[in-house]
């Protein structure tokens, strides 16, 4: 029960597991259609305004782009302060829980049948509140991480159109999902970096201030969770 019962805010299970550049394939869509124009008329020009692919393909972690982001930290530290009271209050029930597992292990052998029964049916009440609590608070973190992920995962695609249009990539692939079909690419097609610095050039986020050091002047009250915990 106590590997199930665990809950980390920090485990960011992301929705977003495959984003290809629509804008990106459409233009290389784009860019063979003209090619084939071009063999049946050789003096064809291209339409004016159209961009001329230079057949660049590109690789992205969308996920690691998104939580780069200063905007992607800012939600995602606000998300881990909003459920870290509940990662606590689950961390003290599996406590109790684990407690009241040893001591019945140490008891067990102690007890008349009818107090051993009782205390095992008040265990098995406790385990069944947590995994409840537990189902539900990560039910709800999932929704609240999504509509983050979801929000912020919009705008970058407009910075990525933006992006591979400025740069003449014809692809740009997203590698974050452990299943992508890509199986090689050269560190030099990564532009990871180059999308989060796109975004945050264009938001008006900035970034978050350092941390204070330890033994800092303000500190939380006593029994306030700053930082959640593995239970």
């Amino acid at each position: 029960m106590s590997g199930k019962s665990k809950f980390n805010v920090f485990a960011l299970s992301l929705g977003l597991s495959v984003i290809l550049s629509a804008v990106a394939v459409a233009q290389a869509a784009g860019a063979a259609a003209s090619g084939a124009a071009a063999g049946s008329n050789n003096a064809a020009a291209p339409a004016t305004g159209a961009v001329v692919n230079s057949g660049k393909i590109g690789i992205v972690n969308i996920q690691d782009a998104i939580i780069a982001t200063n905007e992607g930290k800012k939600e995602f530290d606000a998300l881990q302060a909003r459920f870290a009271p509940k990662q606590n209050e689950l961390k003290s029930l599996n406590d109790e829980v684990e407690n009241m597992k040893k001591d019945l292990q140490a008891k067990g052998d102690k007890l008349n049948e009818e107090e051993r029964n009782k205390q095992v049916k008040t265990l098995e009440v406790k385990q069944k509140t947590l995994q409840r609590n537990y189902d539900d608070a990560q039910t709800e973190f999932q929704q609240a991480e999504q509509e983050v992920v979801n929000r912020i995962g919009g705008k970058m695609l407009n910075v990525l159109e933006k992006y591979a249009r400025t740069n003449n990539y014809a692809v740009i692939l997203d590698v974050s999902n452990p299943q992508t079909p890509v199986l090689w690419a050269s560190q030099g097609t990564n532009i990871t970096k180059e999308l989060v610095d796109a975004y945050n050039s264009e938001s008006p986020i900035t970034p978050a201030a350092a941390p204070k050091p330890a033994g800092a002047a303000t500190r939380p009250p006593a029994g306030t969770a700053t930082t959640p915990k593995k239970p």
